[in-house]
């Protein structure tokens, strides 16, 4: 497990952030006897959008709770601009939550809801009809401040809820999985708009999903918790392609799994599970961890495969390329995602997803090439303590 304590990347450039830097120490947060997150620290920047990932019950939600106020501190300190805010109640940290299920007031208005907040805070009746016009025109809503909630989609919605977060002007905000509701295309289109005025206001944002995609594709950094302490955290490319330790890669969608044994020296000697070896050069591949000679395993994405069809009936098989591994295998099944076909192939005991952009049709011979820079090496399971959910298991394995 990697150091707690991390420091902060700078964000995204653009204006001068209107947010306020977070930072996290030692923190100590459960329920009941129970910690679900235990010696966490973490500084995020003014004006830096967090993700925090992770598999259900790995404290991501308790997390972003403790910010807001509502999950008592047990240990440690949160601090917002070097003031500790710890034991302070949730009205008095000027923090504005976004909920999965928008908590609107469904007997109210749009232009209602969204000035709902600055009513409690006691402005006057024109100051809060010039900032529900102000925000509501910022996420497209100008047009519906006067319709009921219940008249709206799931994605204007959303929008209000944003907005309603928006009109208080919180230097931090904080979002629990607020696109979980939406469908695809609507989802996609809000992470970009979120994403842009989030930059455009310079708000410090930490948000919550379980969706990877919707991670990399929002944050600047991307925290990736795992049983209540940070695994890794890095920019999206950083998470991405170089994981710290297995479970990262898998989380990370790299759910192939080679078992090797594995000879020591900077020329890796790998014995093969069909018998075969192969040599690869230790400073090709991602060795995140020190690897021991002896058991260890691969990891790779099924995108890094390229597939090619064998002439001729091939008899299983595996051996070193000029630039990898290059595995024989049978084409199982195939499916269609969109922009390519994933291919399930069995190579002996072993079964592998592959991705092409082609169809091989289900019985064929293959090779199955992956490039050595493509390869994380990391101990094998059994050598190390197993962690994280069941969703992160690999998809190779013996049948």
């Amino acid at each position: 497990m990697m150091q707690q304590a991390v420091q902060a990347h700078a964000p995204a450039e653009g204006p001068a952030p209107l947010g306020a830097a977070i930072s996290l120490k030692d923190l100590h947060l459960g329920y009941d006897r129970t910690d679900v997150i235990a010696g966490l620290s973490l500084d995020v920047q003014a004006g830096e959008f967090i993700a925090l990932l992770g598999a259900s019950g790995c404290g991501k939600t308790t997390l972003l709770r403790a910010l807001a106020g509502f999950v008592p501190v047990r240990q440690g300190q949160i601090l917002l601009d070097g003031t500790d805010l710890s034991h302070t109640p949730p009205e008095a940290r000027g923090m504005a939550m976004m909920f999965q299920s928008y908590a609107l007031w469904p007997h109210m208005t749009v232009a209602q809801n969204i000035g709902y907040g600055l009513k409690l805070r006691g402005q006057s009746r024109a100051q809060i009809a010039a900032r529900v016009a102000d925000i509501a025109g910022l996420v497209g809503l100008g047009d519906l401040t006067g319709r009921r909630i219940a008249a709206l989609s799931g994605g204007q919605k959303q929008r209000v809820a944003l907005a309603r977060a928006l009109a208080v002007d919180p230097p931090v905000l904080l979002l629990d999985e607020p696109l979980s509701n939406l469908d695809a295309g609507t989802r996609g289109t809000m992470r970009h708009e979120i994403r842009a005025l989030q930059q455009r206001l310079g708000l410090t944002t930490i948000l919550v999903t379980h969706d990877r995609q919707e991670a990399m594709s929002m944050a600047d950094r991307v925290v990736i918790l795992n049983r209540g302490r940070i695994a890794q955290i890095g920019t999206p490319e950083e998470v991405y392609h170089r994981p710290a330790d297995s479970y990262v890669a898998r989380f990370m969608g790299a759910t192939n799994t080679l078992p090797v044994d594995l000879g020591g020296g900077e020329e890796l000697i790998l014995s093969l599970p069909d018998g075969a070896r192969a040599r690869l050069p230790r400073a090709a591949l991602h060795v995140p961890q020190t690897v021991a000679p002896g058991p260890a395993e691969l990891i790779f994405r099924s995108d890094a495969v390229e597939l090619g069809e064998v002439n001729g009936a091939g008899q299983g098989g595996a051996g070193p390329n000029s630039a990898g591994l290059t595995l024989r295998g049978r084409v199982a099944q195939h499916s269609y995602l969109g922009s390519v076909y994933r291919h399930e192939i069995r190579i002996g005991a072993l079964r592998l997803m592959a991705d092409a952009a082609r169809k091989m049709p289900i019985g064929a011979d293959v090779d199955a090439c992956i490039p050595a820079t493509a390869l994380s090496l990391f101990p094998a399971r059994s050598q190390t303590a197993v962690t994280g959910s069941k969703a992160a298991a690999p998809v190779a394995h013996p049948l």
